[in-house]
C-alpha cells in the first residue's frame, strides 16, 4: 500500500529530477534573472533550496543513526550566499539529490523514528518533515521555474499531496500563513476536492458545507493562492465568486 510517505518521496525525487534537468540548461542571465520570489533571481531561489536540502538532510541523518557534523545554518547560509549564480546551481543539485537518497533509502523502522528539527517545540514525525520539505520544493521550486517560463504551474502531484497535508499533519502552517483578519466575514471557499474556512482561523477541509464562494481552477493553483503566488500575472484560468473576491483573498494569503 502506498503510504502518504512514499508520496511525499515520490513527489521529491519527481521535482528533483525536473530540477536537476533545468539547471544545465540555465544561462548567467537566466540565472541572475528575477524568480518567481519578487526579492530572489533564480540562483537565489536555488540556493535557498540547496541550503535548506543541506540543513534539513542532517536531522533525518542524525534519526536513522547517520554520524553527522554539527555545523549552525547561519554558517551554512553565509557559504551558500558567497557562492557565484552558476555554482548555487549546481550544488542545489548535489545537495538536493542527497536529501532525496536519504529520504529514499529509509528503512521501515527508520522511518518511525521521530525527527528533531531543530526550530519546532518537540520532534515530528516523518512526515511532517518530508511535507515541509514538499511545500518548500514544490513552491520554491515554481518560483525557479516561472522566472524562466512564465506558463509554469506547480507540480500537480505535489499539489494534491499538499493540499490534503494542509488538511492534517501540516494544518498548523496556516496558523503562520493564513491572516484571516484581512477579510470582514467568515469565508467558506469550495475548491477542487475540498474546501478553505476562513473564520478566526485558516482551515484546508477536506469537505465542504453551505460554501460562501467557490475557487474555479485548479488544484495547483490552490497551492499557489495559498503561499501568495496567484498573483495577477499568474492566475490565467483562475476566477472566484461570492462573499470574497481573489484580491482579498491574495490579502489572507501573502505569501512566503
Amino acid at each position: 500500500m502506498t503510504t502518504l510517505v512514499d508520496r511525499a518521496i515520490a513527489v521529491l525525487r519527481a521535482n528533483h529530477d525536473t530540477l536537476a534537468a533545468l539547471v544545465p540548461t540555465l544561462s548567467e542571465e537566466q540565472l541572475r534573472s528575477r524568480s518567481g520570489a519578487a526579492e530572489w533571481t533564480v540562483a537565489d531561489a536555488l540556493s535557498h533550496l540547496g541550503s535548506g536540502a543541506e540543513i534539513n538532510r542532517k536531522p533525518i541523518a542524525t534519526a536513522a543513526g547517520e554520524q553527522v557534523g554539527v555545523v549552525d545554518n547561519q554558517s551554512i547560509w553565509n557559504r551558500w550566499n558567497a557562492l557565484p549564480p552558476a555554482d548555487q546551481a549546481a550544488e542545489f543539485v548535489k545537495h538536493d539529490a542527497a536529501y532525496v537518497d536519504t529520504v529514499a533509502g529509509l528503512t521501515a523502522e527508520q522511518r518511525d523514528v521521530p525527527i528533531d528539527l531543530g526550530f519546532m517545540p518537540e520532534p515530528v514525525p516523518l512526515l511532517v518533515a518530508l511535507g515541509m520539505r514538499v511545500s518548500e520544493v514544490a513552491n520554491h521550486g515554481w518560483d525557479v521555474r516561472v522566472g524562466v517560463d512564465p506558463s509554469a504551474t506547480v507540480d500537480p502531484d505535489a499539489a494534491e499531496l499538499l493540499i490534503e497535508l494542509l488538511r492534517g499533519p501540516l494544518a498548523f502552517l496556516l496558523g503562520f500563513s493564513g491572516k484571516a483578519d484581512q477579510v470582514e466575514q467568515d469565508v467558506r471557499l469550495a475548491i477542487p476536492g475540498g474546501g478553505i474556512e476562513i473564520t478566526d482561523t485558516v482551515t484546508v477541509t477536506d469537505t465542504i458545507d453551505d460554501p460562501t464562494a467557490t475557487f474555479e481552477g485548479p488544484a495547483e493553483a490552490v497551492v499557489r493562492l495559498l503561499t501568495g503566488r496567484l498573483g495577477a500575472d499568474h492566475a490565467a484560468g483562475v476566477s472566484v465568486t461570492g462573499n470574497v473576491t481573489l484580491d482579498q483573498l491574495r490579502k489572507v494569503f501573502p505569501g512566503y
